[in-house]
């Protein structure tokens, strides 16, 4: 049986050890990824999503509108970047719209 630490600890750092020690960050990271593309992208956007893959560090979005992919891929960068800054780290370095 596992033993109990005394030391007290934030939430915050006990839903990080566990995490660590289960090693659910990709899981995490890839529900986050799809997170913060639909709030950046908002309503408009979301309705010609159909699907949405993080896999390594590219993320694979897959749109119903052609016109509306052609618009986006204008503005890969500034969307990795809104993309990296809403999740609070480094983790897409490639947009692949499809």
């Amino acid at each position: 049986m596992a033993s109990r630490g005394n030391d007290n600890t934030s939430m915050k750092e006990a839903l990080s050890a566990f995490i660590q020690k289960n090693k659910l960050e990709k899981g995490i990271d890839k529900v986050d990824a799809r997170e913060a593309w639909a709030r950046l992208m908002g309503n408009g956007v979301n309705n010609y999503t159909t699907e949405i893959e993080l896999r390594f560090d590219t993320l694979y979005v897959s749109l119903s509108s052609s016109v509306l992919r052609e618009e986006l891929s204008l503005g890969k960068s500034k969307i990795i970047r809104m993309i990296n800054e809403e999740i609070g780290k480094e983790l897409v370095k490639k947009l692949v719209l499809r």
